[in-house]
């Protein structure tokens, strides 16, 4: 057996056996081999070697003899081994940061999508409606842009063509019936008073959630909802007595295109409890869009006419080339706005929504008052600040669940 070899610097005395010194015999048995680290070269040291003889322990040391010139210290660290597991875990744990930060980032731009469709929707809109004061088709007109963005996405693949039953279709007709209303009501509201007054009076919005919940889907608001409802309703009235563009026309639209859409919110949640006929909320909007223009465009035809054709523009004095793109950016945004709410409401929830709501309602209120230069008097200013925040509070109270008996 080969033995270890050493570097030792100087001679060491022999040592003598202690007469108290009884090692166990049966450790005595094995011999330990260290190996040199470089085998390149040898170096001496006294041979240590264990006796098979349980009394006397024996050691022979040599003299050293001279060595090379010193290369190493016979000693190698290694790094040590991460486990498999450690490695999958942290990168599992990376993996996860990044999705998270992927998933944000994303939400985010969704957010600012919304809010930036939504302030040229209603520039664009209003500055066609104040030139031409024909509402009906400017809906249809919307409706009518929207389709085709729905067929395109169908047939390009973005989004999956649904398959549609008759049944299916009948339980969505009310929806699509309260949606046009909704968006009509809108435009006839834009079309006689000022974009802030407008989105000032839709924040009434949550008042006639809670009323239509209580008397169709019987959900009974509780006292802190109730309470968050008076500075909406005292805030919008503030700022009605002080509003330089107030007309009634223009009110109630407003007032009922809160209705409509609060219909549609209440019987959404009615055709989404049917698991039979559940869609997702990208597709059944698509399809309430295309349902809206045929709904709306006879009704358009027998109201107001044909009147988007350049002869009849031209002999309203109009320039037909600006009335018919800020109308195609109008419908653009329109429908692109609603379509990336339905994508934020499917990542977030009802609650989120409705404060992402309410502060894209304070952006387009501030927006289209520096942009079309809308006087607002500070008693108008206080009447929608209240009501904006007694929306952010309803938002808030929501979040409260009554505890069960």
């Amino acid at each position: 057996m080969q033995t270890a070899s050493f570097n030792l610097s100087t001679s060491l005395p022999n040592l003598k056996h202690h007469p108290k010194l009884n090692p166990n015999p049966n450790l005595l048995h094995s011999s330990v081999t260290f190996r040199p680290i470089n085998a390149g070269f040898t170096r001496s040291l006294p041979s240590i070697c264990s006796s098979s003889s349980p009394t006397k322990l024996g050691f022979s040391i040599s003299s050293p003899s001279p060595l090379p010139e010193r290369q190493s210290d016979g000693f190698v660290v290694r790094a040590a081994s991460v486990p498999d597991s450690a490695d999958a875990g942290d990168a599992a744990a990376a993996a996860a940061g990044k999705s998270k930060l992927v998933e944000t980032v994303v939400l985010g731009s969704l957010f600012g999508l919304w809010y930036l469709f939504n302030i040229y929707f209603n520039i664009y809109n209003k500055q066609v409606l104040k030139v031409f004061p024909n509402p009906i088709t400017v809906t249809t007109v919307q409706f009518a842009v929207g389709s085709v963005i729905v067929f395109l996405m169908w047939t390009l693949n973005i989004h999956r063509r649904p398959k549609i039953s008759g049944a299916q279709l009948l339980a969505i007709l009310p929806l699509a019936m309260v949606h046009t209303l909704g968006n009509l009501f809108t435009n006839m509201s834009l079309g006689k008073v000022a974009v802030s007054f407008t989105h000032t009076i839709k924040a009434m919005e949550p008042f006639f959630s809670v009323v239509l919940s209580a008397m169709f889907l019987g959900e009974m608001p509780t006292p802190w909802v109730v309470a968050s409802l008076l500075p909406i309703a005292g805030g919008v009235a503030l700022a009605s007595m002080t509003e330089a563009s107030f007309n009634w026309a223009g009110f109630w639209s407003a007032m009922a295109s809160n209705v409509s859409n609060q219909s549609r919110n209440v019987l959404s949640k009615k055709f989404m409890v049917k698991k039979e006929e559940s869609l997702d909320n990208i597709t059944l909007f698509s399809v309430i869009t295309i349902m809206s223009f045929f709904l709306l465009a006879p009704v358009t035809l027998f109201t107001e006419g044909v009147r988007v054709t350049p002869a009849y523009l031209q002999s309203a004095g109009l320039n037909v080339k600006q009335v018919y793109i800020r109308s195609l950016l109008a419908a653009i945004c329109f429908h692109a706005y609603q379509q990336v709410s339905y994508m934020i409401l499917q990542r977030v929830s009802p609650v989120t929504h409705s404060v992402g709501n309410c502060v894209k309602r304070v952006v387009v209120i501030v927006t289209s008052v520096l942009f079309f230069r809308t006087p607002v008097s500070p008693i108008n200013s206080i009447g929608t600040g209240v009501a904006l925040a007694g929306v952010f509070l309803y938002s808030q109270v929501k979040r409260l669940k009554p505890k069960k008996a």
